[in-house]
C-alpha cells in the first residue's frame, strides 16, 4: 500500500513539473476575469490563427484572423467579451502605434478590460521570413542558391524588441489597470532533426533554433520584470513539433499556413491558458 502511494506521489510530482514548464504563475493578487469581462487579444499571426479555419467575420481581411484561433477559444470557454486586435505581419511597433488604416492594437484597451494576451515579437526578428528562406537549396544544375542564408537578428533588433515589449506591458498597466496581462510565447515547430516539412541542414536548423530560444528568453525576461503572467507555448510544443504525428506548428505546409501554428496548436494554447486562469484566479 505504501509503495502504491509513493508511486502515485511520484507521478503527481511529474505531472506538476510538466505543467510548470508551460506555465509561469501570475502575482498572487491577480484574479481570473469573471464571465462577461472584456478580453483584448494582441499580437501577430501566431495569435490571429493564419489559415487554420474559416475567416473571422467583420475583421480586417489582411489580418487573417480565424474563428478557431486561441483568443476565440478562450473567450468562448470563459464566456468573455473578446476584442481581437491581432493581425498577421504585426510587429511590436504595431501594438504601440498605428499601422496604415489600423489603429495601434493597444488602442483597443479601456479601463474596463480585464484580460490581455500578447503574442508578438517574431516579426521583429524576421522569424517566419527567415524560417521560409532557410529552406533554399542550390539548384540541381550547380547554380547558386535562389536565395542566400538569412542573416541572424542583430543585437539592435533584439534590444528594440525587449524595449518595445516592456513599453507594451507598461501601456497595458496604464490603460487597463485592472487587467490580467498574459504573455503567450511562440509555439515551436522545430525538431531536433530535419524532416520533409523542415528541410534544413544541421547548421541552418541550429541557427533557427537559436532564434526561437532567444525570442522565448526575451519574452520571459520582460514578463518576469513587469510582473506579468507567462504562458510558455514553446514548452507545450514538446513532442508536437513539425515532424510529429500531431504538430502544434508546421514548417512547409500544403494545407495550412507554412511556418505557423496549426489548429491543434491553437487548441492546446487555449486549453493551457484556461487552466492557468482557473488555477491562479
Amino acid at each position: 500500500m505504501a509503495t502504491g502511494r509513493l508511486g502515485a506521489a511520484v507521478l503527481m510530482r511529474g505531472a506538476v513539473a510538466l505543467f510548470a514548464l508551460a506555465l509561469a504563475a501570475a502575482p498572487a493578487s491577480a484574479a481570473a476575469p469573471p464571465p462577461g469581462s472584456t478580453y483584448v487579444a494582441l499580437g501577430s499571426s501566431y495569435a490571429a490563427g493564419a489559415r487554420i479555419g474559416a475567416p473571422a467575420p467583420a475583421t480586417p481581411v489582411r489580418c487573417g484572423q480565424t474563428v478557431n484561433n486561441y483568443p476565440r477559444l478562450v473567450a468562448a470557454r470563459l464566456h468573455l467579451d473578446l476584442v481581437d486586435a491581432s493581425c498577421g505581419g504585426a510587429t511590436t511597433e504595431h501594438l504601440l502605434r498605428a499601422w496604415d488604416e489600423l489603429p495601434a492594437q493597444l488602442d483597443h484597451l479601456t479601463p474596463a478590460t480585464r484580460l490581455v494576451t500578447v503574442t508578438i515579437g517574431g516579426n521583429d526578428v524576421h522569424l517566419v521570413g527567415d524560417l521560409a528562406r532557410a529552406e533554399c537549396t542550390p539548384a540541381r544544375d550547380g547554380a547558386p542558391p535562389r536565395c542566400g542564408p538569412p542573416p541572424a537578428p542583430s543585437a539592435a533588433e533584439w534590444t528594440r524588441l525587449e524595449r518595445n515589449l516592456t513599453e507594451v506591458a507598461r501601456e497595458v498597466r496604464r490603460r487597463a489597470p485592472r487587467a490580467r496581462l498574459v504573455f503567450v510565447d511562440y509555439l515551436d515547430m522545430l525538431p531536433v532533426r530535419p524532416c520533409a516539412s523542415i528541410p534544413y541542414d544541421a547548421a541552418r536548423l541550429a541557427r533557427a533554433r537559436a532564434t526561437v530560444r532567444q525570442l522565448a528568453r526575451v519574452t520571459a525576461a520582460v514578463a518576469r520584470r513587469e510582473r506579468a503572467t507567462l504562458l510558455r507555448a514553446g514548452a507545450l510544443s514538446r513532442g508536437h513539433d513539425s515532424c510529429s504525428a500531431e504538430p502544434y506548428a508546421v514548417g512547409r505546409s500544403d494545407t495550412g499556413a507554412s511556418w505557423h501554428p496549426t489548429a491543434a496548436g491553437h487548441a492546446a494554447v487555449a486549453a493551457a491558458l484556461v487552466r492557468l486562469l482557473d488555477n491562479t484566479g
